[in-house]
């Protein structure tokens, strides 16, 4: 995953002395250590810039559960290198999961970075970047446990209407095949108190939204002696007074308890989403993974969740190509997938992590086997997804808008976001009103919008509910039906439905970005109450 923060402003960058270019991979938790870093550099004078050729000190947050992080780091910095060759004051620092792994071999590969250190010290970068330019020579730091928790630190967030709270890092688990645990070290609980104290924190800043971060966060409790803490947290987190939707990721199927069932059915705020990872559907493989579970219990749990979740949507991980995977592993994998009918799914080909236990098994799948069985399972996913999408058609849907979630918007005239069940949904504007037209209703990131989903494509929704219950001339029917699936219009029979909620989160993103022009409030704006319904689709 590619995630270059946002700059405060243009404006400011060109007059900031100094600039940082920061670039993510991986998983939610890089995200999240990529804020603090964000607001570590931010306090010690530098600007954030999207532009690595303007930046005095480029940040690169690695992942290391993947072979092609490493090609993909090392390519970057390739390019990197000349771009460094024309300014020679610019700086290069590598962190994360790969830094932690391979410390001074990052140096050793490539001699023009200047600072590297790892998953357990977040707050030192601004130190190794002085000494590296007080030595002119390269400046390594890594930790072998947690220094400091990365949730004590600042931290400047991406968004204004959603928020990581990291709630434990690292991991108690011992699968062969993840390199996690010894990256991230084992499981390290916050408390309770601390985690609801920064949810409180968020909220008051404006957002609306909050997903509990964690290596394995059904484990939560395990540190401070209470296996029910879990669900008390979840209860306790949807009962913050601004909180309206509360996500969690990644639990554990080994530990995944029904009170955490019943937790996510009672608590209004808690999303119907649930991110289960698979990794196998054969026992014999998940045996050898160490999964500590079998597919009848993963089954289980699903049913369930559906049970008194019925409109859950239910996400996976699945590895193809695990050493000793036969072509029998792999079709149980095909059944239940089939049988579990997840709403999407994050698939991987196997990649031998070294010094992780799979990794040096003799009996590793041919490249080419891996490849024709991950294109087989990438196809079922792709059609049950499909299938499970298009289920959703005709269901009215609350939006929370986001930025940057719909790369074709500005093409589409729609604008993005998550449904209450975390799909994603690409969501039509009324004819005549443009994206950044506020005044005239169009809703502000951060808020929220109930539309009708009239098209369910293989990885997201479409709602162009605004546009309903009118019928387009021949001519521009049959243009409509010439364009791309992503870019046609969607109708149906029903009437006409978009309506906005103005939400404090959307006045919080408002705020931030009059902060970032430097455009002076006035002392008497209003204050959004968040109450519904500014403005109802298109005329009929």
């Amino acid at each position: 995953m590619n995630r270059p923060l946002t700059p405060d402003s243009k404006s400011d960058l060109s007059l900031a002395p100094k600039r940082v270019y920061i670039e993510t991979y991986g998983c939610q938790m890089n995200v999240a250590d990529s804020e603090v870093v964000a607001s570590i550099m931010q306090m010690d004078g530098y600007h954030l810039t999207e532009d690595p050729e303007l930046a005095d000190a480029i940040f690169l947050n690695t992942c290391s559960v993947r072979e092609n992080a490493a090609t993909r780091l090392f390519g970057n910095l390739g390019q990197l290198a000349a771009v460094k060759r024309e300014r020679p004051g610019m700086q290069i620092a590598v962190a994360g999961c790969l830094a932690q792994q391979m410390g001074e071999g990052i140096v050793e590969r490539a001699p023009w970075v200047d600072v590297v250190f790892g998953t357990h010290n977040l707050d030192v970068l601004p130190a190794l970047l002085e000494r590296a330019r007080h030595n002119s020579a390269a400046a390594v730091e890594l930790e072998e446990s947690l220094k400091v928790f990365p949730s004590t630190l600042p931290t400047r967030r991406e968004s204004s209407y959603a928020a990581w709270v990291s709630i434990a890092v690292g991991c108690n688990n011992t699968c062969t095949f993840c390199i996690v645990p010894s990256l991230r070290g084992k499981q390290r609980d916050r408390r309770p108190g601390d985690v609801l104290a920064e949810v409180e924190a968020v909220a008051a800043q404006g957002a609306i939204e909050v997903t509990l971060l964690g290596q394995n966060v059904n484990s939560y409790g395990v540190g401070f002696g209470d296996r029910g803490a879990f669900a008390k947290l979840l209860r306790a987190a949807g009962s913050v007074e601004g909180i309206e939707r509360v996500r969690f990721t990644s639990p554990h199927p080994a530990a995944f308890t029904d009170d955490v069932i019943e937790a996510m059915a009672t608590t209004e705020a808690v999303m119907p989403s649930l991110h289960m990872p698979l990794q196998s559907g054969s026992d014999r493989v998940l045996r050898a993974m160490r999964r500590s579970y079998r597919t009848q219990r993963f089954l289980g749990i699903l049913d369930k969740v559906r049970a008194v979740m019925p409109e859950a949507a239910i996400t996976t991980d699945i590895i193809v190509g695990f050493p000793g995977e036969t072509e029998e592993d792999f079709q149980a994998t095909l059944d239940v997938v089939e049988q579990a009918r997840f709403a999407s799914a994050y698939t991987f080909e196997y990649s031998p992590r070294p010094g992780t236990p799979a990794a040096d098994r003799d009996d590793q799948v041919p490249t080419e086997v891996v490849k024709d069985r991950y294109r087989r399972l990438d196809a079922l996913v792709r059609r049950i997804a499909h299938e499970e999408n298009e289920r959703q058609e005709g269901r009215v849907v609350e939006v929370l808008v986001a930025e940057g979630e719909g790369r074709r918007d500005a093409v589409t005239a729609r604008i993005s976001g998550r449904a209450a069940d975390n799909r994603l949904v690409h969501v039509a504007l009324p004819e005549g009103l443009a994206e950044n037209d506020y005044a005239g209703g169009a809703p502000r990131p951060g808020d929220m919008v109930t539309v009708r989903v009239t098209h369910g494509a293989p990885h997201n929704l479409i709602a162009d509910s605004a546009r309903c219950g009118r019928e387009l001339d021949p001519r521009a029917a049959a243009a409509n039906e010439a364009l791309k699936p992503g870019d046609r219009l969607w109708l149906d029979d029903g009437p006409a439905l978009f309506q906005v909620r103005r939400t404090r989160a959307g006045d919080a993103w408002e705020r931030r970005q009059a902060e970032a022009c430097a455009t002076p409030e006035p002392d008497t704006a209003p204050v959004s109450l968040g109450l519904p319904t500014l403005r109802v689709g298109a005329p009929v």
